[in-house]
């Protein structure tokens, strides 16, 4: 199913895509958890309430889990259930999608089907996420530090194995899957206000990077709550091509002198051709937010909330928090903000907040 957007032209995913990987995922992933806090609101003013959905709690520490699981599921129920048979998946990350896709093939592996999921990352990924891939069960394959490098390993293995390749935010299965996320925080925000108030989010802040994130959860918004609801993607100042796309109304990637220096490293990935137009088509703004404030906003999750956020989902509190939202948006009163992961180096991290003075 597919939506339509601007010009006529197919968005990749409906809601009902959504719908159906929130049925095919339940079970498997985790429904995380929506935290408040009276002092974050305090800070915010105008009389508004922001409900943190804690993706740090998921399985591996990131809402990437979702899009996994559903793109495994998907090709796992597509299999013949009649006679034992191995599937092979693939993808290159470094990051969180590969942990994620490891741990779904893992949990999907039954008495009739091994999913063997490899895993293409670059020489310098750290030790200890190379670790943690091999300890969900799958092969790790090093190669040189590029994209080029990356994409053309993972392209050898689908043609060597015959391996289903699983991009970590392209891939339809994988953007349906991270809809789920908004599913339960409209449900989870409806159940925890009183019903004869306004109970429906007026806005959501979703960090954007490669965008499956922001475009399956912006399907699913405009799915449930229509364009009453304002959806606002927050990015790092230091990477900021989707704010520069959405500017120009044409797909930009970063510019090549961008040394990408920023503390929300889970953010670098571009927007792609089955993101961009979702983003395009359907979203109200793109935000971009200091390094300064990135940090600051995360170190405020660690004391306020107790969750270890990773700065890439600092980055939309720094949104919720900053002025350019609460001049733009003085009448919303009702604030999603998604906390995509917390797979941080917390040493590291706190030298990078004292070096700033925080």
């Amino acid at each position: 199913m597919s939506t339509t957007g601007e010009g006529g032209r197919q968005h990749c995913i409906g809601l009902k895509d959504v719908e159906e990987a929130a049925k095919r995922i339940e079970g498997i992933v985790h429904c995380t958890p929506v935290l408040t806090s009276s002092s974050l609101d305090r800070m915010c003013g105008s009389n508004r309430r922001l409900f943190f959905k804690v993706e740090a709690l998921q399985r591996t520490g990131s809402f990437k889990f979702r899009g996994a699981s559903n793109a495994v599921q998907s090709l796992v129920a597509s299999q013949s259930s009649n006679i034992s048979s191995m599937l092979q998946v693939v993808t290159h990350s470094s990051g969180n999608h590969a942990q994620a896709l490891a741990l779904a093939a893992q949990m999907a592996s039954s008495n009739n089907m091994q999913v063997n999921a490899t895993i293409v990352m670059p020489r310098n990924a750290p030790s200890i996420k190379q670790a943690a891939v091999r300890g969900y069960g799958a092969e790790v394959i090093l190669v040189d530090n590029s994209n080029e490098a990356r994409e053309e390993k993972a392209d050898e293995i689908v043609l060597e194995r015959g391996a289903a390749f699983i991009h970590p935010s392209e891939d339809p299965r994988v953007i349906a899957g991270q809809g789920t996320v908004c599913l339960e925080l409209v449900r989870q925000v409806q159940a925890h206000l009183p019903t004869d108030q306004n109970n429906n989010l007026d806005a959501v802040i979703i960090p954007v990077g490669g965008g499956g994130l922001a475009a399956g959860n912006t399907i699913s918004l405009r799915g449930l709550l229509g364009d009453r609801v304002k959806i606002i993607l927050a990015e790092p100042e230091e990477m900021d091509d989707a704010k520069r796309s959405f500017e120009s109304r044409e797909l930009l990637g970063h510019d090549p002198d961008n040394p990408l220096n920023s503390v929300a490293d889970g953010l670098k990935t571009t927007l792609g051709p089955n993101t961009w137009p979702i983003v395009r088509d359907l979203v109200d703004d793109v935000m971009t937010v200091s390094e300064r404030d990135i940090l600051r906003c995360t170190k405020l999750i660690w004391e306020r909330l107790k969750v270890a956020i990773e700065p890439s989902a600092g980055v939309g509190v720094a949104v919720a928090l900053g002025d350019e939202f609460r001049q733009k948006y003085p009448h919303v009163r009702n604030v999603g903000i998604i906390l995509c992961g917390g797979n941080v180096d917390i040493i590291k991290t706190c030298k990078q907040m004292e070096a700033l003075g925080l």
